[in-house]
């Protein structure tokens, strides 16, 4: 590889390198960069050429750094692979870009384990705040971050404790939205492809189903089949489905997904098995993502507000950041919507 006046091709040039080439010590180029009307015209402009030649870029992180004033939040999400967490994360994004802070982004996979070491990575890199969606029931890691002085929001889920604020969808009323929409199209034996109960919105969606069938008369035992997966994917609901469909009974005709991956997944095995949607198996999905509504047979799901769940997180840990011990801690939840389509109901 041929190098230029940049010196050798494979390094960045330093701030010494401009120095020599311009002639000037360190302190000059310094001052060039941050204090120009301490250094005079010809001096400035000699600077100034030999960093347009080694076309010299600062390292604003390191000065950052030295300063104390590296601007830097985590997010710790349970699967960035997840569209709804990627839009969630650009919601996040947008807002503390408005306040020129930088993101730092991690999935936990579900992984308690996981999610305590980028805790500690995060902390590690000298963050500001920290945006989480818990992996497991206990807080213990984020309350010990917390009273180590890093701003803590919990996302995408409703915060236990009064001095950590949180910004979640009522989950419970999605879920409830799901099964009265299928109960309404005159569904009486449905599947409830669910995720572990250690995840609070897996618990939350539960919750609703059940509070759903038992207002519309329908006893759980005989009308719900729930089937627990291992994990929150494509791969996960198509486990689900082969798992179902293997099992003896009389078979559901419609199926509630706890999310529009794991949908996706049961769809796919569903038409693996030959079983037409929705006339055989009605499915709903959660979370209305982006490719929701542009599957062959298009997802019937339950939207939550993904943008404004992100940055309505990001905003409260830059106000907490700001406004100190006077910031009041909130509960923000906001309320699903149930978005139908054919995977549900053919005359949609």
């Amino acid at each position: 590889m041929s190098t230029t006046t940049r010196g050798r091709a494979d390094r960045r040039p330093s701030i010494t390198d401009v120095a020599k080439r311009a002639g000037v010590s360190v302190g000059t180029v310094s001052n060039v960069l941050n204090r120009p009307d301490q250094v005079s015209d010809s001096t400035r402009d000699r600077v100034l050429v030999a960093i347009e030649e080694l076309q010299f870029v600062r390292n604003a992180s390191a000065r950052q750094l030295r300063a104390g004033t590296i601007q830097t939040v985590g997010a710790i999400v349970l699967d960035i692979a997840n569209p709804f967490f990627t839009e969630v994360a650009r919601g996040v994004e947008d807002r503390l870009a408005a306040d020129e802070y930088t993101l730092m982004l991690s999935s936990s996979d579900e992984d308690p384990e996981r999610e305590a070491r980028y805790l500690r990575l995060f902390e590690e890199h000298g963050v500001q705040g920290v945006m989480v969606t818990p992996s497991a029931g206990s807080l213990d890691g984020l309350l010990a971050l917390r009273d180590r002085g890093i701003d803590v929001v919990l996302l995408d889920t409703t915060s236990p404790v009064d001095d950590i604020s949180s910004v979640a969808v009522d989950d419970v009323r999605g879920g409830a939205l799901a099964i009265e929409h299928l109960v309404s199209l005159g569904h009486t034996r449905i599947a409830f492809l669910n995720g572990p109960l250690t995840i609070k919105q897996c618990v939350d969606r539960r919750e609703g189903v059940l509070a759903a069938l038992a207002d519309a008369g329908l006893d759980p035992a005989a009308s719900l089949v729930e089937i627990t997966i291992g994990s929150l994917n494509a791969e996960g609901g198509e486990d689900g489905v082969n798992r179902l469909l293997d099992a003896d009974g009389d078979r559901p005709t419609a199926m509630f997904c706890v999310n529009d991956l794991t949908a996706l997944g049961a769809l796919r095995a569903l038409r693996a098995h030959g079983v037409a949607i929705p006339a055989e198996m009605a499915v709903v999905g959660y979370d209305d993502v982006v490719f929701a509504s542009m599957l062959t047979v298009p997802l019937t799901s339950v939207r939550q507000p993904t943008h404004q769940l992100g940055w309505t997180a990001a905003d409260l840990l830059l106000r907490q950041r700001s406004e100190g011990a006077a910031f009041q801690h909130q509960r923000v939840q906001f309320q699903p919507e149930l978005v139908v389509r054919g995977s549900s109901d053919p005359s949609a």
